[in-house]
């Protein structure tokens, strides 16, 4: 999106959990000229502030409506189980589901894991949000399965977790409006893939070296290119030919100009 022809703008949007300043710092380093506003959204939204212009491209959680959004999946998160520093889940470095059996395992309005099936005993109410099941975990109300990243957003000191190997996952990717590939789209795609700076894919791109050749050769590349070739000459055949006069000895010498 931008704000005006003299005035580009580019709007990230992100939810929860992903932390966008590695690219945001790469952006303000190669366009400097145009500003980075973030975003920060719930997964709810996201789609939202794609689809009415709000946002020009975001960080969300899969799956998205491919009909609509373009998406470059990212990484997959790692799932964990937030408990209390006294569980005795903490004995384990990992566990699985059936671990969880015994548990009253919270679950947000907000839960971006998509459950087929909670593990454990379901709480007497979901709680609106995952820092609100965070202070539900504090309080041994229950525990909590999410994303990795949302543990460490949400996390306090008398919380930790534990992998959970058989858990679902999240999937994070960059997303944007199919039918709005912008050329400042295009360039955070770029950073986001790790293009470089001279990337043939980028929006200034070097003049191709057919158009620049010319330009060299007249200032000085062709006769560079002919004193090599003479200075070759002159190693291969000077040697034959100096050889020729040292054999005949009486040879007059060359007049010097």
């Amino acid at each position: 999106m931008t704000d005006s022809a003299d005035s580009p703008s580019f709007r990230l949007a992100y939810v929860p959990g992903v932390t966008p300043a590695k690219w945001a710092r790469i952006w303000q380093e190669r366009l400097p000229d145009t500003p980075l506003t973030l975003l920060q959204v719930t997964p709810a939204e996201a789609s939202d502030v794609l689809r009415d212009g709000s946002a020009d491209a975001a960080f969300v959680r899969l799956p998205v409506d491919r009909t609509v959004f373009s998406a470059i999946p990212l990484y997959t998160e790692t799932t964990v189980v937030v408990v209390p520093k006294d569980h005795l889940i903490t004995a384990a470095e990992e566990i699985t589901l059936d671990d969880l059996a015994d548990e009253v395992v919270l679950h947000p309005l907000d839960d971006v894991l998509g459950w087929e099936q909670l593990p454990g005993e379901p709480a007497f109410e979901r709680p609106v949000t995952t820092e609100d099941a965070i202070e539900l975990v504090a309080a041994n109300i229950g525990v909590l399965v999410v994303p990795q990243s949302l543990a460490r957003l949400h996390h306090r000191r008398d919380l930790t977790y534990r992998t959970v190997v058989d858990a679902p996952q999240s999937d994070v990717a960059l997303s944007w409006p199919e039918d709005a590939t912008t050329e400042l789209v295009e360039d955070f795609i770029g950073i986001v893939r790790g293009r470089t700076v001279n990337s043939t894919r980028g929006r200034t791109p070097q003049a191709p070296a057919k158009e620049r050749q010319p330009g060299r050769a007249q200032s000085g590349g062709a006769p560079r290119k002919s004193a090599g070739g003479r200075a070759g000459g002159a190693k291969s055949g000077g040697a034959k030919s100096g050889g020729g006069r040292r054999g005949t000895g009486g040879g007059k010498p060359r007049r010097r100009s």
